[in-house]
């Protein structure tokens, strides 16, 4: 049976809550993701259906900086590559569980795109000093 591609944002929440349910249980990303490392899931997934709604529907309903928050999540535990491939895999996981299509494959490649220039921000930050 043909899966079917990411049309709407009820499909965009599937798709994040689907890849977070994985985060929750995934021992090498896990530690980023908890209470006491101030993050919460019921503020976190509501901001990253908007970000993916944007990305990959183009409505405009995201307003952030991906960037500074993730210097901020380093300056706590440092994230390296490790990280962002895991985070990448559980990411493509989740939506060639559920979606196949143009949209689908969008969101893989903007995902992949997405880790290897945070990884190279953070990176290069933490080597100059610059996380804020």
């Amino acid at each position: 049976m043909k899966m079917k591609d990411i049309e709407n944002r009820k499909d965009i929440e599937s798709l994040v809550n689907s890849f977070y349910d994985k985060v929750k249980q995934n021992p090498i990303i896990d530690k980023f993701f908890t209470p006491e490392q101030g993050f919460s899931f019921e503020r976190h997934i509501p901001i990253m259906c908007d970000f993916w709604e944007t990305i990959l529907l183009h409505q405009q309903k995201y307003s952030g900086s991906p960037v500074a928050k993730h210097f901020e999540v380093d300056r706590k535990i440092k994230i390296d590559k490790t990280h962002f491939d895991e985070w990448v895999s559980l990411f493509f996981s989740s939506v060639d569980e559920a979606f196949q299509g143009e949209v689908a494959e969008e969101a893989k490649k903007r995902a992949s795109l997405m880790s290897q220039l945070m990884l190279y921000k953070v990176e290069y930050s933490r080597d100059h000093n610059l996380l804020m």
